[in-house]
Parts: structure tokens; C-alpha cells; sequence
């Protein structure tokens, strides 16, 4: 019996450390290869791209990218304006800024990001670290 128990107990111990482990802090080029992993990603908004179209109440998607532009994107994370009437606010929040997100990378064509569902994912540095 004791061995049953011990043997349930070194099994378990990988799937407890791997679910505790903390999100490891990435720059947007290092996230791609990342991918399906919890991280943060730290960069500078260089860009902000706001949908033409609400989803639902939750306002206006607003594509934000990071260290390099749209039209050869390291990583972008996406947010949803919290004021759907004023989703100019939301993008001046963080453009030109050093942010850092939490999330799970995921990838859009080949590029790299991360969906917000919350604000709390979003910090915006005061300091200049990565």
C-alpha cells in the first residue's frame, strides 16, 4: 500500500510544479517561440490599429503592436476598449509606452499574440526594463 502511495505522489509532483511555475518574461521577438505558453510579453506600443466594428457591449477591439509595426509585426496583443464610446482613450493609454502583458501566446497568421479579456494583463512601465 505504502508503495501505491508513493508511487500516486511521484506522479503528481511534475503536474504540481508545472501548473505553480511562474509566466516567464519574454520580448515580442522572443515570443514566437512560446507559443500555446503563459508568459508576459514586454515591449513598446509602436502601433495601434482601433476595429471598425463593436463585439457586442464590449466595445472596440484596439490591436496594439509591439516593437515593430503592422506590416511586419514581432507580437501584438489585443484589448478591447473598456468605454465602446471612446476607444480613442483606450489606444492613447498605451501608445508610445513600455507595456508588459499576461496571457497565453497564441499566433494569428504567423504573428504572435496575446487576447486580453481583463486590464489587469496590461502594465504599463514607468521604468525602462524589459
Amino acid at each position: 500500500m505504502k508503495t501505491i502511495v508513493l508511487l500516486i505522489v511521484w506522479s503528481t509532483v511534475p503536474l504540481l510544479l508545472s501548473q505553480t511555475k511562474a509566466a516567464q518574461r519574454l520580448s515580442p521577438s522572443e515570443a514566437a517561440n512560446h507559443l500555446g505558453e503563459r508568459a508576459i510579453v514586454c515591449g513598446k506600443v509602436v502601433a495601434a490599429k482601433i476595429s471598425r466594428y463593436s463585439v457586442g457591449n464590449h466595445g472596440k477591439p484596439i490591436t496594439f503592436y509591439l516593437d515593430q509595426p503592422e506590416t511586419n509585426p514581432a507580437f501584438f496583443f489585443v484589448a478591447l476598449s473598456p468605454d465602446s464610446a471612446n476607444p480613442l482613450q483606450a489606444k492613447e493609454a498605451y501608445f508610445g509606452k513600455q507595456v508588459c502583458v499576461t496571457g497565453k501566446i497564441t499566433t494569428i497568421g504567423n504573428v504572435p499574440d496575446i487576447m486580453v479579456t481583463d486590464p489587469s494583463q496590461i502594465e504599463v512601465k514607468t521604468d525602462n526594463k524589459k
